[in-house]
Formats: C-alpha cells, sequence, structure tokens
C-alpha cells in the first residue's frame, strides 16, 4: 500500500501540497483529479521519487520511501510522466524494451523478452514495433511509454495523464487496458486524469486536489456527486445514471 502522511511541498512561499494524507488501496485504480495546478502531479512526482517533499512521509509497502535503494523501487514501482523524453532514433520495441532495465540491467533474458511481447499486445502496439519513434504521431508515441511502463511489471504503476494526445477509440483502449492490469494482474494503479466520466467508469478510488488540499478521499462512487465535483471545479456538473454508472455532463 502507499501511504501519505501529511505530505507538503512549497516552492519559496507557495504551497502547491497543504497537508495531504491518504492510504491508496492496492489492486485498485486510484484517480487523482483536480482542476490545474491542483497539485495531482506533484503529489505523484513525490511518490515515484522524482521531487522531494518538503515536509510529511511516503510509505511504500511499510517503508519510508528514502530507506528504498532506486534499483529495487523500480522493481516496485513506475512511472510515466507527462512529457516523457523519447529518444528519436529508438524503435518501438526497443523503448519498451527500456522498461525491464530494472530488471536485467541491459542484458534482457527470456523473461524480458516475453514481458516486453506482452506489453506491446495488450497496447496494441506489436505491428509498431520496428518503427522508429520520431516516425510515429504523438498518440503512438504515448502509448509506446505506457507499454514501457506495462512492461516494467511492477506492483504500482503511476500514469500522469496518460490520454494525452489519444483519440476517444485509444483512450478507452487505454483505460481498458489499466482496468485489465488492475483486475487481472493484481497491479495498483495510480492516474492522474481530467475526464471525470473514465474516473466514473474506471476508477475504483479517487482523491481530488484542491489549491494543494485534499477535498475528497474515498470510493470513486461516492466522487461523482454534483456536491463534490462542484466543490473540486468550481461548476455545476449534472450526475446522471447511465448503464448502471454515473455519467457527468459539464458541457451545457
Amino acid at each position: 500500500m502507499i501511504v501519505l502522511k501529511n505530505l507538503s511541498k512549497k516552492y519559496r512561499s507557495s504551497a502547491v501540497l497543504d497537508g495531504v494524507s491518504a492510504s491508496l488501496p492496492e489492486g485498485k485504480i486510484t484517480a487523482f483529479i483536480g482542476g490545474n495546478g491542483a497539485g495531482k502531479s506533484t503529489a505523484l512526482n513525490i511518490i515515484s521519487r522524482l521531487i522531494p517533499a518538503t515536509s510529511g512521509t511516503v510509505e511504500i509497502d511499510g517503508v519510508p520511501l528514502g530507506a528504498w535503494k532506486s534499483r529495487e523501487l523500480a522493481k516496485r514501482l513506475t512511472i510515466l510522466s507527462q512529457n516523457p523524453f523519447t529518444p528519436a532514433r529508438l524503435t518501438v520495441e526497443e523503448l519498451v524494451e527500456f522498461g525491464r532495465f530494472p530488471h536485467c540491467n541491459g542484458r534482457p533474458g527470456a523473461e524480458d523478452r516475453r514481458m516486453v511481447e506482452f506489453a506491446m499486445e495488450c497496447a496494441g502496439i506489436a505491428d509498431l514495433r520496428n518503427r522508429f519513434l520520431d516516425e510515429l504521431s504523438g498518440g503512438q508515441r504515448q502509448i509506446a511509454h505506457i507499454a514501457m511502463a506495462v512492461a516494467q511489471d511492477t506492483k504500482y504503476i503511476l500514469l500522469d495523464e496518460p490520454l494525452n494526445n489519444l483519440d476517444m477509440n485509444r483512450a478507452a483502449k487505454v483505460m481498458k487496458l489499466v482496468r485489465a492490469l488492475a483486475r487481472e494482474r493484481g497491479k495498483s494503479v495510480v492516474i492522474v486524469i481530467h475526464d471525470i466520466n473514465f474516473v466514473s467508469f474506471y476508477a475504483d478510488f479517487v482523491a481530488a486536489f484542491k489549491n494543494g488540499k485534499l477535498l475528497y478521499c474515498g470510493p470513486a462512487d461516492g466522487a461523482m456527486s454534483p456536491r463534490v465535483l462542484r466543490d473540486v471545479y468550481d461548476m455545476d456538473i449534472a450526475v446522471e445514471e447511465r448503464g448502471g454508472k454515473k455519467l457527468c455532463v459539464y458541457y451545457e
């Protein structure tokens, strides 16, 4: 389990994260929601040790974040950042294979090759394996990076706005892949996401941020209420039932 305790982050005198405490469930999809600048990505980057907290602690499976050796943490947790670096002259397969580095130290064996193949098949990009990354669309590159995260085969998968650049069809396929990773492979997924209807249909748990604080932390169904959504987004959002799920209407 990932546990945040009184987590804060300040830049000069500005608090972008302010006293956040939460326990994120295992084997589930946790969605971080909220407006731009609410603190979602900051929290994700602290959990992954990309940036330090100003105060507070993070525990991964009962072990303080700072106590993890880098390679062991990379076997337990992976993050896909918003704007991942893309070496132009790598092929898709070579990029996905980077996900296996913590396990094989650059010398992939049979299990590593199996996981690379599995990840490309799951992401629907096996047919692009020999294409160079600079020959792909932005959406295709995004899917390739998601496949790399899948290939890393960690208990925890952190995804920072993974639906960026994706059309509706591909975005839905990514969310179905995320759901399969949680339900079929027991992965704990934490995803920063703006489309609250994807949250309603796919997430199990929600942490709603505003001005660096948590306004809501609990089951996804409870977050999909006009009152909570109004508090988070400062706008009226109608919530309708559709196929046993809540559909949020905010276009009118």
